[in-house]
């Protein structure tokens, strides 16, 4: 039977499945994807979330990236540590505290300058210790700490022939002095640059006889043989545990990716997204390029690239991984699925070839239906791809089709053809309740959003909807939310359409009320008429300013009665025009301080930029009759260049990130970072919040003790109109 008349605009998509198709259908053979969903194997753990030098400093990257993929840990460079000009674990903490991250791993060697570290001895090594060691227990965030005393000590200061006593020896000597410090510290090792099987069973016999145990267990895995030997390297560990009766330790790979071949890949890093997650271990994308950048997963602090997509569909899994079985278990298709009964969703992420040319397909079998009655007897399944764009920015991913198939003897097959080595790919499988087509990439549904507090999804109660479903359990509570994550192809002002229903419900009044907060603080509360049923669905839309990427945008539940007793059924955003004004850096009518100068710029908006800000209180930037008709909160959209690196190292980019202090007539000032550009002749965009007066406001920019970056030019735009 032919779906009803909501798909005939879906006819002319060639990429749409159209109708009900039974569970097998008329295909050349490929390989087989199978999931079982009666299988369930455990929480998801999103361990795989984690980076080495993914954050730099304070908003490097923005809350936004990082947020939505759920991190878990993080590997960062010793307190002051010498190795790296940002990254400094404890100053990153904050934000990796607020984007719910769980582990922070010390480099305790990367406090010394030099790669490889250079060798002053144990005694040297060991006053470091110290330092590193107390400023950590004065930290307030001490708990998530971990120490690794070593960093590939198969190679550097020792090896695992004539030194490996040596090594033994000194790790016993640090771990100590570690303990002596703070009792309660986690210590992380033997951290070798690849798995060694006999050196890895001779190191946890003489941990163990020593009473020096690590608290979590890592190694690297950099090179192609995890691709083969991943399941041998993590089996041959927990078999050391078992014959030793030693409890589990935590394990963390905290360096993955091959440095030309993965990072960045969404085809290459679903595959150690799923032996990671499939293992419940927990894994760092190495770093092997610039820092700050979650591993080249986001560009220019706040845009995308198409393996960032991959991480967000990863963090939206929610509730149980069940059972996959990959055409062969070490071959290049590999992926991850999840269950959630309560959202009445199984999820599914996979990928990967054996050459980046390949063109291929895969019939994704779902089994076990049985053990999730509420799909009933069909089922409706959507397919994305998100494909490989480096470190270029990438838009939302594609929809590469969407049907409804019949559940026979428990089972579906999703033929997915045209796959690309080098995308990754995500199913979404709910009931067969769909009232239309999922609709553009302009089009958020709610259904498929990240959700909390007690906001639920429901499947066929009412009708009316667009999609799937909808998001319901906003009446009497006030800690419901729908959580949505938007792209903005520029900055710019967009209308943000929310499709609502607000039917009879006990008290509730004729006007209801949501509170719209947009990444991470309130911008409005919503004024939305009731309607007339629960069947009955209206629009409001209101004009909001997002930021270049990725934006945040949360509808809530904030009162203690039923005024916001609606169901969401989806935003919609779409580009809209609004006032901005723009201001040049070189007009003469601003103030420039010191050594602050005017220079040129053939890539600058005007030719020209301001530079040789800061480096004393003296050198500043002053912009000047900053006029608003309105006093309020404004975006300050800044147009800068900033290239500057300190050093050199073997591979790593050792760029700094200048932060300028940004002060409104006369005020405190906020510090804000810039995302290193890689050129003086790039120009990126930062958007700064400030509350300026009606009329005209002063906006400083100054620095202190370093320099800022070179300015271009501010614009102002009200951030809402």
């Amino acid at each position: 039977m032919m779906k009803r008349s909501k798909w005939m605009s879906a006819f002319l998509g060639a990429t749409l499945v159209l109708g009900l198709l039974p569970a097998e259908t008329g295909h050349a053979a490929n390989p087989q994807f199978l999931v079982d969903l009666s299988v369930n194997t455990g929480a998801i753990q999103h361990g795989a979330s984690g980076f080495l030098y993914g954050l730099s400093d304070p908003g490097i990257p923005s809350d936004n990236m990082l947020i939505p993929l759920k991190p878990q840990s993080i590997s960062q460079k010793a307190p002051d540590g010498l190795q790296h000009p940002n990254g400094d674990a404890l100053v990153v903490a904050p934000q990796f505290i607020r984007a719910g991250g769980s582990q922070i791993l010390i480099e305790m060697q990367d406090i010394y300058q030099n790669w490889p570290y250079e060798n002053n001895g144990l005694a040297d090594y060991l006053t470091k210790v110290d330092t590193i060691v107390n400023k950590v227990l004065a930290d307030p965030n001490k708990s998530i700490y971990a120490f690794i005393p070593f960093n590939e000590p198969n190679w550097i200061w020792y090896n695992s022939t004539d030194k490996l006593q040596n090594f033994f020896n000194d790790w016993k000597t640090v771990y100590q002095r570690i303990r002596s410090i703070y009792p309660a510290a986690k210590i992380a090792g033997p951290a070798y640059a690849y798995y060694h099987a006999d050196v890895y069973s001779q190191f946890m016999t003489f941990a163990k006889n020593n009473n020096v145990l690590p608290d979590i267990m890592i190694w690297h895995e950099l090179d192609n043989s995890f691709f083969t030997d991943w399941n041998t390297h993590y089996n041959h560990y927990r078999g050391i545990e078992t014959s030793l009766g030693i409890t589990p330790r935590p394990i963390i790979i905290n360096e993955y990716g091959r440095a030309s071949t993965d990072i960045g890949v969404p085809g290459n890093l679903v595959q150690f997204i799923s032996k990671f997650e499939n293992s419940k271990v927990g894994g760092n994308i190495a770093y092997w390029t610039t820092a700050g950048g979650l591993n080249d997963l986001v560009t220019q602090n706040n845009r995308p690239t198409g393996a960032w997509w991959l991480y967000k569909w990863y963090g939206d899994m929610t509730g149980n991984t069940v059972q996959v079985t990959p055409p062969a278990q070490n071959g290049s298709l590999q992926g991850v699925a999840t269950l959630d009964s309560s959202k009445k969703q199984a999820r599914v992420i996979l990928g990967g070839s054996v050459n980046s040319s390949d063109v291929f397909g895969t019939d994704v079998v779902i089994k076990g239906f049985g053990s999730a009655p509420y799909f009933g007897n069909a089922a409706h399944v959507t397919v994305w791809g998100t494909d490989n764009t480096g470190t270029n920015p990438a838009g939302v991913p594609y929809v590469v089709q969407e049907g409804d198939y019949s559940i026979v003897n428990g089972q579906i097959a999703v033929p997915v053809n045209g796959m690309k080595a080098l995308s990754a790919y995500q199913l979404i499988i709910t009931p067969d309740k769909d009232l239309s087509t999922v609709g553009s990439s302009t089009r958020y549904q709610a259904e498929y959003a990240d959700i909390s507090g007690t906001a639920s999804i429901t499947y066929g109660s009412t009708g009316g909807y667009s999609g799937t479903s909808f998001v319901e359990g906003y009446g009497g509570t006030n800690n419901a939310s729908t959580n949505f994550v938007v792209n903005a192809a520029s900055n710019g002002y967009y209308d943000v359409t929310v499709r609502y229903a607000a039917g009879p419900f006990g008290s509730a009044p004729s006007t209801r009320s949501l509170r719209m907060d947009l990444n991470g603080s309130t911008l409005t509360d919503l004024s939305l008429p009731a309607t007339a049923s629960w069947d009955t669905w209206n629009d409001s839309t209101i004009r909001v300013f997002l930021t270049a990427g990725i934006n945040r945008i949360s509808l809530k539940a904030y009162t203690n009665d039923e005024s916001d007793a609606v169901n969401i059924d989806y935003i919609d955003v779409l580009s809209a025009s609004g006032t901005m004004t723009t201001y040049q850096a070189e007009a003469s009518g601003h103030t420039r301080g010191g050594a602050a100068a005017i220079s040129s710029n053939a890539s600058a908006a005007g030719g020209s930029v301001v530079g040789w800000i800061g480096g004393g209180t003296a050198n500043y930037l002053q912009f000047n009759s900053i006029n608003v008709p309105t006093a309020g909160l404004y975006r300050m959209v800044v147009t800068y260049a900033n290239a500057e690196v300190v050093g050199t190292h073997a591979y790593n980019n050792n760029i700094v990130n200048r932060f300028a202090d940004i002060s409104v007539n006369g005020g405190t000032a906020q510090r804000h970072y810039f995302r290193n550009t890689l050129s003086w002749t790039t120009f990126y965009t930062t958007v700064v919040d400030v509350q300026l007066n009606a009329g005209n406001n002063t906006i400083r920019f100054s620095n202190s003790t370093a320099y800022a970056p070179d300015i271009d030019q501010i614009s102002i735009a009200k951030a809402r109109d």
